[in-house]
């Protein structure tokens, strides 16, 4: 059934994919996006890839009057939240900053969606949430305890909307646990174009191979893993993108508010990464073991059985594939979309 969804921070990285499946799955889609921390250019890429339009409007979350502004020009069925800060080590340097965007801007989106009327929401968590967790792989129903303030304005936000929907039974809620996002669209045309040095492993690995930076950062060899490296759940970005258009698939059954794992369920080490990389690349990607990251836990990675069973959905592309999807946007792209 085609919809009309309003997508927040739908400029970004996951949001951009995202955008582009929900165009190519029929539905409309206007995007809420301040522009702090991407690039317009991803939309067009969107457009040129789907055949479609879509509206974007410049506008901040913490802008209630902008908001309203966009709600009361056209109606919505859905609204999918991606909008927030996201570094797990910037989060800890500036907390306060973290809280007030990501929390506040939420609460800010609840109340403009109450105000038309607008009860259907998907939501951008993060397996962060969880913090270290008690064993492995990690389940939906494990205790939540993250262990830096990103995970904890996810969380914060995970209880404002239960909370909401155990008041206000008209709400429909999916949360969507994202593990570790990484690769590119098959294309070539659309990626991860992150402001100044990436966060994220695989970008710092593919802007290192294009010369950008000297060798790529490892933070942490002595963990107990495998390698000494951190394990997690890579999963390919646009299976996270197809994750949404099966939480909007089941969403008008949903009442409440649920929480699912999207990942992999396979674990892959930092250096397990880097060899793939290198591989794909065709040389040896230089990197330093250094001491371990504020924040970080040594094993993540999800048990995503839940959402295969519920939403009819899993990953199916592995590390390879998106090691050569974000090397196929990342040597057309060695500057993002300013390339």
């Amino acid at each position: 059934m085609q919809q009309s969804i309003l997508v927040t921070g739908g400029a970004g990285y996951i949001g951009s994919h995202t955008c582009l499946e929900l165009l190519d799955a029929g539905h409309n889609v206007t995007v809420v996006d301040n522009l702090s921390n991407a690039n317009p250019a991803s939309l067009h890429r969107v457009e040129e890839l789907t055949g479609r339009k879509l509206n974007l409007h410049k506008v901040d979350l913490l802008d209630p009057v902008g908001l309203h502004a966009v709600f009361k020009e056209q109606h919505f069925d859905t609204v999918i939240h991606f909008a927030g800060l996201k570094a797990v080590r910037e989060s800890t340097e500036i907390p306060l900053r973290y809280y007030h965007n990501n929390v506040t801007g939420t609460l800010v989106l609840l109340e403009t969606m109450k105000r038309h009327h607008i009860h259907r929401l998907v939501f951008s968590s993060s397996a962060t949430v969880y913090g270290t967790p008690p064993s492995l792989p990690i389940r939906e129903n494990f205790p939540l305890n993250p262990t830096n303030p990103y995970g904890r304005t996810k969380l914060t936000v995970e209880h404002t909307l239960r909370d909401l929907a155990g008041a206000e039974p008209e709400w429909s809620i999916i949360m969507l646990r994202y593990f570790n996002p990484a690769g590119a669209h098959p294309s070539g045309s659309l990626g991860e174009d992150p402001t100044g040095t990436p966060n994220n492993l695989l970008p710092l690995i593919m802007q290192t191979a294009v010369g950008q930076h000297e060798k790529v950062s490892v933070f942490g060899g002595d963990y107990r893993t495998s390698d000494g490296t951190g394990t997690r759940d890579y999963i390919h970005v646009v299976d996270v993108a197809l994750g949404h258009i099966a939480a909007l698939k089941t969403l008008s059954e949903t009442r409440g508010c649920v929480a699912y794992n999207l990942g992999t369920g396979k674990p892959c080490t930092v250096l397990d990464v880097l060899k793939s990389a290198s591989r794909t690349v065709g040389k040896q990607i230089p990197y330093e073991i250094v001491k371990r990251r504020a924040g970080d836990v040594a094993e993540s990675y999800a048990d995503p059985t839940l959402a295969a069973s519920r939403l009819q959905w899993q990953a199916t592309r592995n590390l390879d594939a998106m090691c050569a999807d974000a090397w196929r946007w990342q040597k057309t792209h060695p500057n993002g979309y300013t390339s």
